[in-house]
């Protein structure tokens, strides 16, 4: 039971996220929670998901400013496949926006969900390498300037 303060809470949560078309599929299976509710929190996060991206790639000195188109979606694609940090990060950003309802349905199906929530953010990724670079150079010209 949920106490009315944390209701409130997930209401909130629920309309901060933008509406996103989706695909018909049966209520409460994986297809229907990735549409209702992966679609839109990744929509909701993507600037901050490509920020948390760039960084990585600044931190783990990945030349994608100098690398060709062709090899900097690989670049990127081997750094969310292999580094787990970034994907627990990823997984913990858009987990932390879920209700407590949604919560509940992650948990009794997390390994698949965070199979195809990982996927989408690689294609989301890959289909925004420019601003991944952008978001990836201002952290560059930033770390020059900090003391």
């Amino acid at each position: 039971m949920l106490a009315d303060s944390d209701v409130r809470s997930d209401v909130a949560l629920l309309a901060m996220r933008p509406s996103v078309p989706t695909a018909p599929a049966e209520p409460g299976t994986v297809g229907a929670f990735l549409h209702a509710t992966l679609r839109p929190v990744l929509k909701l996060q993507n600037q901050l998901l490509l920020a948390i991206v760039a960084d990585f790639v600044f931190d783990h000195h990945i030349p994608l400013a100098k690398a060709s188109t062709t090899d900097q979606q690989r670049l990127l694609a081997e750094l969310l496949a292999r580094n787990t940090k970034l994907r627990y990060t990823v997984v913990g950003l858009v987990s932390g926006v879920f209700s407590a309802e949604e919560y509940a349905f992650y948990r009794q199906h997390r390994s698949e969900l965070n199979r195809r929530l990982l996927e989408l953010v690689q294609q989301r990724v890959l289909d925004q390498t420019a601003l991944v670079l952008a978001f990836a150079n201002v952290s560059s010209a930033n770390q020059q300037f900090c003391p």
